[in-house]
């Protein structure tokens, strides 16, 4: 089985007739190159940039597609000539309700947004808890845990809501989980505990940062909502207090989705 990482250039490769059947592609550089007539199935393409891909004649039956950016922008994604976002847009508000308020722009249309997401995510936590007992440290093909899924959302939060929009110079709980590329990004990992906190803590500490976003939203007001804050990530960019808070709800919804997923596996795997 091939294996290419990010320390594999491949831009401008020309593949004809290849067999790359399961290959792994993590983070690597493919600008521009060609394959044709070549079999990828089963090949698994991991944090790459796949924008502007191009598939022609192409078997993608059984292809799965897993990208939490692909509403953001004005670019579309095509197949066989209809962009399919809005559709997959609309199928996931279906499936979960009051997520479509995530968008909203004005503070009580916030505050009811936040208010369906807790109640959303607070019916997950007590499914988690009638689940077996070691079920949120279950890890599902590799991804994060139930318990690494809400210190992610920790993590978001202070990003978000601390550094960004209240301008905490460390804003950090340390049971937050960063991204994996957090210390190749150039960031700092240290104010991150390394020991696995117990779930009790985790979920007290989840809590807090939800109920910290529930009690900004209670007072906050249009012309705050339009101030411009500096995005946490790319300090050139500017962002608005709205923009910082959107990206929370994105994060919580698409986390939320992810973890149902996740026991969704676990439950047919026990019952199976």
């Amino acid at each position: 089985m091939a294996t290419f990482d990010r320390s594999d250039d491949l831009r401008g490769a020309q593949f004809e007739g290849a067999d790359l059947s399961e290959a792994r592609f993590s983070a690597t550089r493919l600008q521009q190159a060609r394959f044709v007539n070549s079999t990828l199935r089963g090949a698994s393409f991991v944090g790459s940039d796949l924008s502007g891909v191009v598939v022609r004649g192409g078997d993608v039956q059984g292809a799965e597609i897993e990208s939490p950016w692909l509403f953001d922008g004005d670019d579309p994604l095509l197949v066989n000539g209809v962009n399919v976002i809005p559709l997959v847009d609309a199928e996931l508000n279906r499936r979960f309700p009051g997520r479509a308020e995530r968008g909203a722009t004005d503070p009580e249309g916030l505050r009811t947004a936040w208010a369906a997401l807790e109640s959303t995510w607070a019916s997950v936590v007590d499914r988690v808890a009638a689940m077996p007992e070691g079920t949120t440290d279950v890890s599902v093909a590799g991804e994060w845990s139930f318990a690494q899924t809400l210190r992610h959302l920790v993590m978001a939060i202070d990003t978000w809501l601390g550094r960004a929009i209240l301008g905490q110079d460390q804003p950090y709980h340390p049971i937050g989980q960063p991204n994996d590329d957090y210390a190749a990004d150039g960031h700092d990992p240290a104010v991150f505990a390394t020991r696995a906190p117990a779930y009790s803590e985790v979920l007290e500490v989840w809590g807090a940062k939800m109920t910290a976003v529930r009690n900004f939203l209670a007072a906050v007001t249009r012309d705050e909502l339009a101030a411009t804050r500096q995005n946490p990530w790319a300090p050139d960019h500017a962002e608005t207090v709205l923009s910082c808070l959107h990206t929370i709800l994105d994060e919580s919804w698409e986390h939320y989705r992810y973890a149902l997923r996740d026991l969704d596996a676990i439950e047919a795997g026990r019952s199976g």
